[in-house]
């Protein structure tokens, strides 16, 4: 089971955008993710009229690791660390490791 998945809400851990908070928009196999408006980078980019893109200077949001980022804990206002825990019924949840609260409902 994950820890981080696509929708969470992370808070950066370490780097120049220390601090910022942001949704995971995707969660790469190589164990980075995306964060909307997170580690943002300008790419020259060509225009391709089969497509319809249009060249110019572009903002885009480049992969972090995972380890960079923490989940938000709404309760204690911070970023926090997840465990897994399963239930009597077999369901396997994930929780906030500084309060016990189940993240997953």
């Amino acid at each position: 089971m994950q820890k981080i998945r696509k929708g969470d809400q992370v808070v950066v851990l370490s780097g120049r955008d220390k601090g910022r908070r942001g949704a995971v928009v995707q969660v790469l196999a190589d164990g980075r993710v995306v964060v909307e408006s997170v580690n943002m980078v300008k790419k020259h980019q060509r225009p391709n009229p089969q497509v319809g893109k249009q060249g110019g200077i572009i903002d885009k949001e480049m992969p972090l690791a995972i380890a960079k980022v923490a989940i938000w804990n709404p309760s204690t206002k911070k970023g926090d660390r997840v465990g897994v825990r399963t239930l009597k019924d077999g369901k396997r949840v994930r929780f906030f490791k500084s309060n016990g609260e189940q993240l997953d409902v």
